[in-house]
């Protein structure tokens, strides 16, 4: 990295960086149930035991704004970025329990600057949430855009 804030160049196809951790909690889990995902599993320890998932787990919308937190914190808000084109694909593949411990890890897939605004690189990523145990509990492939240093220099480079 060059200079304090991330830039497109910054990023590089086979990265592989984590972030964290996050340690989930019953009452976070209850509190973010309440409100937004209120299903049984959710919400009652005893109901949730005794559920296909046995035992008390986060929403899977809730560990996706964890990962949000976790990206922020780890670069997000280090980076010069200029939005994003979206998620792909969201796959919530094991459920999140308290007690969990929760680290983010995001690898660069690809990467190009955009052919309609040089000034803006285009990054694809993964980003997994991982438990104390190494196990990958969601993953999300989407795309951030981050600004380029000097587009000129890129275009030329691409010419």
């Amino acid at each position: 990295m060059t200079g304090d804030i991330l830039h497109y160049e910054d990023f590089h196809v086979g990265d592989v960086k984590t972030h964290g951790p996050f340690a989930m909690r019953a009452e976070l889990i209850r509190e973010y149930a309440r409100e937004w995902d209120p299903q049984p599993f959710h919400l009652d320890e005893e109901l949730a035991h005794n559920s296909v998932l046995g035992g008390l787990c986060a929403s899977g919308w809730q560990v996706c704004a964890i990962m949000n937190r976790l990206m922020v914190d780890g670069y997000a808000s280090k980076a010069a970025g200029m939005g994003s084109f979206g998620i792909r694909e969201t796959r919530w593949i094991k459920p999140v329990y308290a007690d969990d411990v929760l680290t983010l890890r995001f690898a660069v897939l690809e990467k190009r600057v955009s052919s309609s605004r040089p000034e803006m690189g285009i990054v694809t990523m993964r980003w997994e949430a991982i438990d104390q145990h190494g196990t990958v509990k969601t993953e999300m492939t989407g795309v951030n855009l981050f600004k380029v240093r000097n587009p000129a220099r890129t275009e030329a480079a691409a010419s």
